[in-house]
């Protein structure tokens, strides 16, 4: 199924200089870009696009409990206290820093591309993925750092989401169709 779905290059990414082979990897796969844009995005842009919703902060907790559990640590924080803390490091993460904001189309959009991108903590991202080949941060450096994991991109999770957040960061005349060369034996 074509689908469509949002990717942010994170300033870690855009200040090394990388942004040209994250886009290439995907663009190599048959993903098309139908928007993309340079920016510093405004707090309120940030802020809308990292929602606090009670499905979002109570899998933040389970997945940071799984964490501490195997570390033999305990998480003294409530879901929404500790959704809220990591949402503040995403904002502070990217609001006002160069970012690139774009929207790949292809088949199976989605899934490709979180293929593509690899475990969102990249210390343990499979070498292969854009995580694994551009960044060796864990959760355990930036826990003890106050911030936000530097994992290199945002990629949306699932088509209501990719949605969502493509409205954030794109008017809709802001997305071009077209078709790629190869578009007819790619998919």
């Amino acid at each position: 199924m074509i689908e469509r779905t949002l990717v942010l290059i994170k300033p870690e990414a855009v200040c090394r200089g990388i942004a040209g082979r994250i886009i290439r990897t995907f663009e190599d796969a048959g993903l098309k870009v139908v928007a993309i844009k340079a920016v510093k995005p405004a707090k309120e842009t940030v802020e809308r696009h990292y929602t606090l919703d009670k499905e979002w902060y109570e899998g933040v907790w389970e997945k940071t409990k799984k964490s501490y559990d195997k570390q033999g640590l305990e998480l003294k924080e409530t879901p929404l206290e500790l959704g809220t803390k990591i949402r503040g490091w995403l904002i502070d993460g990217i609001k006002e820093k160069p970012v690139i904001a774009m929207v790949l189309e292809g088949n199976d959009a989605i899934s490709a591309v979180r293929k593509f991108a690899g475990a969102t903590a990249p210390s343990v991202a499979d070498p292969s993925t854009i995580r694994g080949m551009f960044s060796t941060d864990s959760y355990s450096v930036a826990d003890s750092e106050r911030r936000v994991v530097r994992s290199v991109i945002h990629a949306s999770d699932g088509v209501k989401t990719a949605e969502r957040e493509i409205a954030v960061w794109f008017e809709n005349d802001e997305i071009i169709d077209y078709k790629r060369a190869e578009e007819n034996i790619v998919y």
